[in-house]
């Protein structure tokens, strides 16, 4: 009735193709999307002036990824209320990957600056 499959399958690999790119583990790739997203958090933060947590966020990139992160450098002179939504968001995207890794120091400081620029957008906001 049906007639059988005679080439090979277009989705599988052979075993000179699971060479020829990286491999990665889950844990590996957490860590790369978190350093990722506290990166681009270090960038906002950089950009508002808060060099303390900036350096916290520094030193904890530069755990994940065994190398410290290059500090942003130029400035956009957005509105700050604006900078400190976007900064809210990446470190709420930052807690999200922290705590699908298990990292507790990661998690703890993006709670701490989803907390402060929370506190920020509200002062703006009053202002």
């Amino acid at each position: 009735m049906y007639e059988p499959i005679r080439t090979k399958s277009v989705h599988s690999l052979t075993a000179d193709d699971t060479v020829s790119y990286p491999h990665r583990t889950r844990e590996e790739e957490l860590d790369l999307q978190l350093a990722g997203h506290l990166s681009a958090l270090l960038a906002v933060t950089d950009e508002l002036g808060l060099s303390e947590d900036g350096d916290r966020i520094a030193r904890e990139i530069a755990r994940l990824r065994s190398t410290p992160p290059v500090r942003h450098a130029g400035l956009s002179a957005a509105d700050p209320a604006a900078l400190h939504h976007r900064a809210h968001a990446l470190a709420g995207r930052a807690l999200v990957v922290a705590a699908s890794r298990a990292d507790t120091a990661a998690a703890i400081l993006a709670a701490e600056r989803m907390d402060a620029h929370t506190a920020a957008q509200h002062l703006t906001a009053a202002r």
